[in-house]
């Protein structure tokens, strides 16, 4: 009877015979210690923006409506300011309170890296505008700060985490210069 299959043997064919043989085996066990490692090494997620760490839009504006009201009743840039200009827009202009809610809330959502876009009413040299709108007003480096202290009081009202909190005012912080652009030593 012939032969089906050769009994010849050689080393190149055994070899071959292995390999064919263990493959399935060596990428299962590839498999396997790729699956135990994913489930060992957590997934990274991306960090989320100020503005999702902060509660988006609603809780933003809702910061922004209490920080405004909060200033037209501060002592020194309120309604009973030595600041003649900032006196008479907190006395004067509360008719325009709610447009600029509005606009603080959408500087704010774009500063913390959310998708709003803040544009100027009033354009500047600097990319959000802040020299223009405030230089009338003439606010004084401490008068910023005053408005920056209202804004931690604010912060804290609603209980923002320190981390954030941080975020916030030196976001607002950088902008110091261009606020207080417009400030004439007064006597």
């Amino acid at each position: 009877m012939k032969q089906l299959f050769s009994t010849h043997l050689t080393r190149r064919s055994a070899i071959l015979g292995i390999a064919v043989t263990a493959a399935p085996v060596a990428l299962t066990g590839a498999d396997s210690a790729y699956a135990q490692a994913s489930q060992t090494e957590p997934e990274k997620k991306p960090e989320k923006s100020l503005y999702e760490r902060l509660g988006g839009v609603f809780a933003i504006a809702a910061v922004v409506d209490h920080f405004s009201d909060a200033l037209v009743k501060n002592p020194v840039v309120g309604q009973k300011s030595k600041n003649p200009r900032l006196r008479e827009w907190h006395t004067k202009n509360l008719e325009r309170l709610p447009g600029l809610k509005f606009m603080r809330t959408l500087w704010v959502c774009q500063v913390s890296g959310g998708p709003f876009e803040f544009t100027a009413t009033k354009p500047g040299s600097t990319p959000l505008g802040l020299e223009e709108a405030h230089r009338d007003l003439r606010i004084s480096p401490a008068e910023f700060d005053a408005v920056a202290a209202e804004l931690g009081r604010t912060l804290d009202f609603f209980k923002i985490p320190k981390q954030e909190k941080t975020e916030v005012l030196a976001a607002f912080a950088a902008h110091k210069d261009e606020v207080t652009t417009g400030y004439v030593k007064r006597g």
